[in-house]
């Protein structure tokens, strides 16, 4: 799944379980859960095999995302303002939430193939359920309109 839909289902569970001691194990673990829910992402792990490297226009996507999912976990944290701690907890989320995938990104980025990250990868691949890209964007924009909709209800 793309960052940006892991960062509001982190969002809407912080915002809506402010005790982090339950929230962030919870966004932790919700990051794993929508890895299995059906979803489209750049194609990288293909990418580095065929290419050695990973494409431009997917280098865009992560990039695009990454900064939609910083925007959209500031914007969402600061919802709770003025209460500075409850704040602190939904930014917490919104990076322990992306932390699987960064883990994960010396491999692809820096090409550092340790054994622990390629376990890593090999584990996150496993647990991804890809679909087209059209289906699995919408797929994503269902999980990420059903979070804003708990988050305003």
């Amino acid at each position: 799944m793309l960052e940006t839909p892991h960062v509001v289902v982190a969002v809407a569970i912080a915002y809506k379980i402010p005790d982090p001691t339950i929230s962030l194990p919870l966004v932790f673990v919700s990051h794993f859960v929508f890895d299995l829910y059906p979803h489209w992402n750049p194609h990288i792990h293909k990418e580095k095999r065929l290419y050695g490297k990973i494409t431009d226009s997917s280098m865009r996507i992560i990039k695009l995302d990454v900064i939609l999912a910083l925007i959209v976990g500031s914007i969402g944290a600061s919802l709770v303002l003025p209460d500075i701690n409850h704040f602190i907890w939904i930014m917490s989320a919104c990076f322990i939430v992306v932390i699987p995938d960064l883990v994960a990104a010396p491999f692809y980025i820096f090409n550092r193939k340790n054994g622990f990250q390629k376990k890593w990868v090999n584990f996150k691949r496993s647990i991804q359920t890809d679909i087209s890209m059209f289906w699995g964007l919408i797929s994503q924009a269902v999980v990420l309109f059903a979070a804003l909709f708990w988050i305003m209800s």
